[in-house]
């Protein structure tokens, strides 16, 4: 749980309207809860029924106001388009987007065909350019708004072993370039925040071996791992009126491994 005497509040967030993909677990679930207890109005979107039921039923009671769950698979952009309408049916307008979404399933590159390299554009890609479609309009309209978009370091180290991923998080810091300069002229930020190896639920269960960690702790300045924490409370800020004069940005949350 959040300590909410060490860390910074947000009085901007506090009855916001935020959204965020991929809310369940992980990164996710860290900025819902983050949002939540900041006293924002969060929606969220999975495919996961029982973690993000979960996560809802632990905040319930401790956070102003209970976040949102709306099941959605984001790969089906005419679903994400109306979740989000059912979202701002709840909520009101969403102020903030928080694009997190993704999957870094390991592939070799061997093996992609044109059908995989679809579904992982798909998945990791395609769904934030629809999602910001669908919200700057509102956002236009209050001559404000904060979009996160969730890329990687992987393109920057560079990473093996999942060509896919690595490709469409790259794209992502150019598609949060072009649209902070589309959305700037009405007041809506846009930027991009690049995590390292965060010591997620998932990454532990699949990959975090005790080969990877000391890959990890050896390519970063600081040798402590990184938490799903770490990555939230940069996002708050992003999201909050204090970063207002910033946008058109990429945001690297990696212990100073790039």
């Amino acid at each position: 749980m959040i300590d909410g005497e060490r860390f910074a509040r947000y009085p901007s967030l506090r009855g916001k309207g935020v959204l965020i993909t991929g809310g369940g677990s992980g990164i996710g679930a860290s900025m819902v809860e983050h949002f939540a207890l900041q006293g924002a109005k969060v929606a969220f979107l999975d495919l996961v029924r029982g973690p993000s039921e979960e996560l809802v039923e632990s905040l319930s009671e401790i956070a102003e106001y209970a976040p949102l769950f709306l099941p959605c698979d984001l790969t089906d952009i005419s679903a994400l388009k109306q979740a989000i309408q059912g979202a701002e049916k709840t909520l009101g307008l969403i102020e903030v987007l928080v694009n997190n979404a993704a999957n870094d399933e390991r592939h070799a590159w061997e093996d992609v065909t044109p059908e995989y390299w679809d579904k992982m554009m798909a998945v990791c890609l395609r769904h934030q350019f629809f999602a910001m479609q669908a919200v700057a309009p509102g956002m236009k309209t209050r001559g404000q708004g904060s979009i996160i978009n969730m890329s990687s370091i992987s393109w920057m180290i560079p990473s093996t072993g999942l060509p896919a991923y690595v490709t469409a998080k790259a794209g992502i810091v150019g598609l949060t370039r072009t649209m902070a300069h589309e959305l700037g002229p009405s007041g809506v930020r846009v930027n991009c925040v690049l995590p390292g190896a965060i010591l997620t639920e998932r990454q532990r269960r699949l990959w975090w071996t005790p080969e990877y960690e000391n890959e990890i702790l050896n390519g970063q300045s600081l040798k402590r791992s990184l938490m799903p924490e770490d990555v939230s409370r940069l996002v708050l800020f992003l999201a909050a009126d204090d970063s207002s004069a910033i946008t058109n940005q990429s945001y690297i949350v990696d212990g100073g491994w790039v």
